[in-house]
């Protein structure tokens, strides 16, 4: 496995021939951007030992000047003040929430998929914390992510039978089932219960 500083300049190296096949004229730099980015996939696909074209899907795909996904989580308390977790179909929990639709704004996104993982019709309603995921959850990704955790509120509804969740509960800090940690770990858990019992929280970011 490479280390991070490996990865992150190749990561860099495939971000800049996106951005210069994306905004480049001249047909012969445009070659030679197609070229690095070639090189960059060839090289993520020796230090992580994986197929060069799984790595060319994921990594070399995307135009435009290349920006970070988004990912939200809702953080969901009840009255007594255990927090909403969901299980998935590897039997992990997590937070309900996925990434960000394009059609769709940080606040609409986080009530959707609590919707379709919970069965719950929430208004989001604070900012905890935006979070760069590479400074905090594992396993690296080759993208880079931004995590965006928010404090809802349960307005109505109940569990639904869902493609995504096994079934959702409310857990006490102390009580906290296995974590699906690529989508939220422990720290990360502790931090929306932090959140929910200091009224004058002040957003936390990178």
């Amino acid at each position: 496995m490479a280390n991070n500083q490996l990865l992150d300049d190749i990561i860099e190296m495939q971000s800049l021939a996106q951005a210069g096949l994306y905004y480049g004229h001249d047909k012969f730099d445009l070659e030679r951007y197609e070229r690095i980015r070639e090189l960059a996939a060839d090289m993520l696909a020796i230090c992580l030992e994986m197929p060069v074209s799984k790595i060319k899907d994921v990594f070399c795909h995307e135009e435009g000047y290349q920006t970070p996904k988004l990912d939200t989580r809702a953080a969901i308390f009840n009255e007594m003040g255990e927090i909403l977790l969901v299980q998935e179909n590897d039997g992990l929990w997590s937070l309900p929430g996925g990434w960000v639709d394009m059609n769709t704004s940080i606040k609409e996104n986080t009530e959707k998929e609590v919707k379709e993982e919970a069965g719950l019709d929430v208004k989001a309603i604070k900012i905890i914390a935006i979070m760069d995921r590479d400074k905090h959850n594992l396993p690296r990704y080759l993208y880079k992510v931004i995590k965006v955790f928010v404090m809802c509120e349960v307005i109505s509804g109940h569990f639904e039978e869902n493609i995504e969740t096994i079934q959702c509960q409310y857990f006490a800090a102390q009580q906290l089932p296995e974590l699906s940690t690529a989508k939220n770990n422990k720290k990360q858990i502790e931090m929306c219960f932090e959140s929910y019992h200091h009224q004058n929280w002040q957003t936390y970011f990178d």
